[in-house]
This record gives C-alpha cells, structure tokens and sequence, in this order.
C-alpha cells in the first residue's frame, strides 16, 4: 500500500535513532533512552518509515524471534500528519510482509492503546481477552516496577 499523496514516501527499513525517539515522543508515547534505542533498534525484525520532504513522519517495526513469535511495536504518526492514513499504510506494509515471510502458525502481537484498536481490526487483529490478557512491567535502573 501507498500513499496516494506523492509527498509521502514510505521507506523499509529501521528508522534512525534520532527518528525513532523523536516520533514516538511527539506522537505521545512513552519515551525512550538513547542507549535503549541503539540496544534495541539493530534486533528490529522489519520497519518502515513514512518520509514527508525528507523528514521521518510515522513508522511501524515488527519485532521478534523470526519463527515463532513476532510483535508489532512503535506505531507512531507526527500528530502534524494524522488523519492521512499514514497509521493504515505502515500496518498494511508490516502485516504484508508477515503473511509474506513469517512461517506457519507464527503467534503476532500488539498492544492496542485506545481507538488504535479499531485500525488493528482492519487487518485481522482480535482481542485474546477473556482467554488471555496482556501484561507488561517497565524496568527501571534503581530496581523499582512501573505500573
């Protein structure tokens, strides 16, 4: 899937460290560290990034063992460029290349915050509620938990 505006580009491949920070700090997720972007961005499975004139304006990356477990992690949309589609474009090329390339039976997650849900069901994603439910802890260096 592309974007039908010419401006928008999308790109495959890992966002820079700078992009990745940047993008998920202005589209209001949680933050992350420069050493925790350079540790975790070379283990990306798949990315793509959404350029607009030459600068980084949504991305998506698939992370995982390559076999059986995937996730699909950091949809981020520049709330300059929300509205457009550009969410729905970066889904679309993640999910393409794990019915393309992920073996059969390969278990693909996400965590769903709010309205995002509704995008995800476009392309088959369904809540594991009652059956499952996700559960997270953040790790912070003194040792303490993050609810």
């Amino acid at each position: 899937m592309q974007h039908e505006d010419q401006e928008y580009q999308v790109q495959i491949g890992t966002p820079s460290v700078e992009d990745y920070r940047r993008l998920r700090d202005v589209a209001g997720l949680s933050s992350k560290s420069q050493e925790a972007a350079e540790r975790g961005l070379p283990n990306t499975v798949y990315a793509a990034t959404v350029q607009y004139r030459s600068s980084a304006v949504a991305m998506g990356r698939i992370v995982g063992d390559g076999g059986c477990f995937y996730q699909i992690v950091d949809i981020a949309v520049d709330p300059e460029h929300q509205g457009k589609g550009l969410g729905k474009v970066i889904v679309s090329r993640l999910v393409d290349y794990l019915h393309t390339e992920a073996p059969d039976g390969a278990y693909v997650s996400l965590i769903a915050d709010g309205p995002a849900r509704y995008l995800y069901a476009k392309f088959g994603f369904k809540p594991v509620t009652p059956e499952s439910i996700g559960m997270a802890i953040e790790i912070r260096r003194a040792g303490e938990y993050v609810d």
